[in-house]
């Protein structure tokens, strides 16, 4: 790895960084552009969890999130390569409070298995979080 500059623990993070990026920026996006679809889905999904009356205002914060986590983590990606590593951290950051919002809402809803889907993605982000703050 030092043929490129970059330490071993350095190459991890970019991974990470990069992972999360397509990972956030993805699911962020998908949000955005079938806005309608996914409203109606999750409206269908909470009607039943004392979070249906406000999927109309979280359905925007969670695809703001998650857009932001992407971009972040995209951005810092490239710049962990100049050893700029406040970008990529906050976009981890927000990845992980992204996925413990979806969390939180697939537990509200009774929906266990879709948050045990998600517990991987959020130790992902823990444990990058772990290797920017050792």
């Amino acid at each position: 790895m030092r043929e490129i500059g970059l330490t071993e623990l350095q190459v991890i993070k970019v991974l990470m960084a990069a992972f999360l990026g397509v990972l956030f920026t993805q699911s962020g996006l998908d949000k955005a552009f079938d806005y309608k679809e996914n409203l109606d889905y999750f409206m269908g999904h909470f009607k039943d969890s004392p979070l249906r009356n406000m999927i109309g205002w979280l359905m925007p914060v969670i695809t703001v999130l998650e857009i932001s986590a992407g971009i972040l983590s995209s951005i810092g990606a490239v710049l962990l390569f100049f050893k700029e590593e406040n970008i990529a951290f906050a976009g981890n950051l927000l990845g992980a409070l992204s996925v413990l919002a979806l969390f939180f809402g697939q537990r509200v809803a009774k929906d266990y298995n879709g948050a045990a889907v998600l517990v991987p993605y959020f130790l992902l982000c823990v444990f990058g979080l772990y290797l920017y703050l050792a």
